[in-house]
């Protein structure tokens, strides 16, 4: 079986060979199937044999990602030191990605004597893909202390517009968290990171984000950000504020960062609008509760907080906000008409803030205010 496999592979490579007569520069590729468990001996042969019948590229595969690197690279060394024509072609690898392994196989059999890497934009392939292309030419343009010896051609600045073309393309989202192209790989949510970020990029970033096609690092206002991280953003958003009023802002925007995962510039600039138009407020409202159906009129509850207290009151209206207001009336012994209600998203997705416009009528005048909540 062996020698009959050993026929078919010279012969294949000797046709293809033969098409290319006349052109001096074409290459002719051999890929022996599941080299990474092929025995060793078997391997060296057929790798002389095809390189002897006309191959220029002889690609090892790790077809399907059972070998460590150290396995891998062994394997690598072991062809360079014991096919004696090995010289007269160019060694390949091709790497899969079954055990998180695909890079650094590949990275290692650089070492060995590789000189050729099969690998796809962001990993894309077989089962759990292939080699990261974009993850193999940063390794080596980044750690160029480690990989002195190698390069690649390789522009670093269209990594990042083609990782969103091939995506946009094959339909298959980037994982958020994939090295060098996710959306995460440059976005900083700690707040002892942001601060590093902020003062230095360096302290936390091995990369500089503009290098591969990014705009910048990103900063994830989060709950676990610190006030420096909000002073700096709230300052490229055009805001200035001092000592006190960064503590107010922190707890308002402490508040909608404990319902949301991020807080966008858009609940900033929420935050910022309520805050410069506040002022001291008189009654506060503790809670609401609504009941309102097609067949039932609508009733509301809320409790206001005065200077004497919470105090509660209940009353149906023209829908549940109409009830509101009539509610807070008896509260605060004015009787209000609710004659618009309009509600408008602020920021994205189903925890965004909302922004309330509306007017109202007493005994004696109109009211128009807009505020900000969620």
């Amino acid at each position: 079986m062996g020698q009959d496999t050993l026929r078919m592979a010279t012969d294949a490579v000797a046709y293809a060979k033969s098409l290319c007569e006349g052109h001096p520069d074409a290459n002719v590729e051999f890929s022996p199937m599941d080299a990474g468990r092929t025995e060793l001996a078997f391997l060296y042969e057929v790798v002389e044999a095809t390189i002897a019948a006309g191959a220029t590229v002889v690609n090892i595969p790790e077809t399907v990602g059972w070998t460590v690197p150290t396995e891998f690279g062994n394997l690598i060394k072991g062809i360079m030191e014991n096919v004696p024509n090995v010289d007269d072609a160019i060694i390949s690898v091709h790497c899969h990605n079954d055990l998180g392994l695909a890079v650094a196989n590949s990275l290692i059999a650089i070492e060995q004597g590789a000189r050729q890497v099969e690998c796809t934009i962001n990993g894309l392939g077989e089962r759990a893909g292939n080699t990261s292309l974009e993850e193999v030419v940063m390794a080596i343009r980044t750690r160029r202390d480690y990989f002195s010896e190698y390069y690649t051609e390789i522009n670093a600045k269209e990594i990042v517009p083609i990782s969103r073309r091939v995506s946009r393309t094959m339909g298959i989202s980037v994982q958020p968290n994939k090295a060098i192209v996710g959306a995460n790989a440059f976005a900083h949510s700690s707040g002892i990171h942001q601060d590093g970020i902020i003062k230095s990029r360096v302290t936390f970033e091995i990369i500089d984000p503009k290098e591969i096609g990014w705009k910048e690092s990103q900063l994830i206002l989060s709950p676990r950000s610190g006030r420096n991280a909000l002073r700096h953003r709230l300052s490229e958003l055009g805001y200035e504020v001092d000592a006190e009023q960064l503590d107010k802002v922190y707890e308002r925007f402490l508040k909608v960062a404990d319902k949301k995962k991020a807080v966008q510039d858009a609940d900033l600039e929420a935050i910022m609008s309520d805050e410069i138009r506040s002022i001291p407020a008189v009654y506060e409202l503790d809670y609401i509760q609504i009941v309102s159906g097609t067949r039932i009129a609508s009733t509301t509850t809320v409790g206001i907080r005065t200077e004497d207290g919470i105090v509660e009151r209940a009353s149906t209206g023209d829908g549940p906000v109409d009830a509101a207001f009539k509610a807070i009336g008896q509260v605060i012994d004015i009787q209000l008409n609710l004659i618009d209600y309009q509600i408008r998203s602020v920021t994205e997705g189903e925890d965004a803030i909302g922004e309330v416009s509306l007017k109202v009528q007493d005994n004696w005048e109109y009211h128009h205010g807009t505020r900000c909540q969620h």
